[in-house]
């Protein structure tokens, strides 16, 4: 008895190294625009690329272990849950709004030691606290330069808005 469900297992094992999950394989060009418009540079880029781009972006880095069931599948499933919140690759889809509240939410994420995730620093160890702290650092500096941009951009607006009126009060003055 004991023989036929090792068996069974061992068939089941074999037939699943077939089955393969779809993989998360666009060019790294989809994260290109994302580091432009963040100022994403040095160590900041370094700990990006190395933990959290895999599971955050279109274009994934695969270890070995990747290529063996059922671990593929469970990376996949990661992969799919950080992409749905949160995906740099996307980044211009995303509102003023919506970018401002990603980047809060990585600050609470990281300073509150939920991501990177537990199960993937089991293999690639977990940020220290100088990363987190330049992590933390460059995402609160985007955000106040954000909002700045946005205060900027409504200041125009509304100096375009004078501006037009005062220029035909002068014409209407000089005629």
């Amino acid at each position: 008895m004991l023989k036929r469900i090792f068996l069974l297992l061992l068939l089941a094992f074999v037939i699943s190294q077939f089955l393969r999950p779809v993989k998360n394989e666009s060019s790294y060009d989809t994260i290109t625009a994302f580091e432009q418009k963040t100022m994403v540079e040095g160590d900041v880029k370094t700990i990006l690329e190395n933990n959290c781009y895999d599971c955050h972006s279109n274009y994934t880095r695969y270890p070995w272990y990747m290529e063996v069931s059922p671990v593929s599948h469970w990376m996949a499933h990661h992969i799919k849950e950080g992409k749905e919140h949160f995906n740099v690759s996307e980044w211009d889809s995303y509102t003023d709004k919506q970018k401002d509240r990603k980047l809060e939410e990585l600050v609470e994420e990281v300073e509150g030691k939920k991501m990177p995730l537990k199960v993937y620093t089991w293999m690639h160890g977990e940020l220290s606290a100088q990363d987190t702290k330049k992590i933390v650092d460059w995402a609160n500096d985007i955000r106040s330069k954000g909002n700045q941009v946005e205060d900027t951009l409504n200041t125009k607006k509304t100096d375009s808005l004078v501006q037009p009126e005062s220029a035909e009060t002068a014409v209407g003055t000089a005629e």
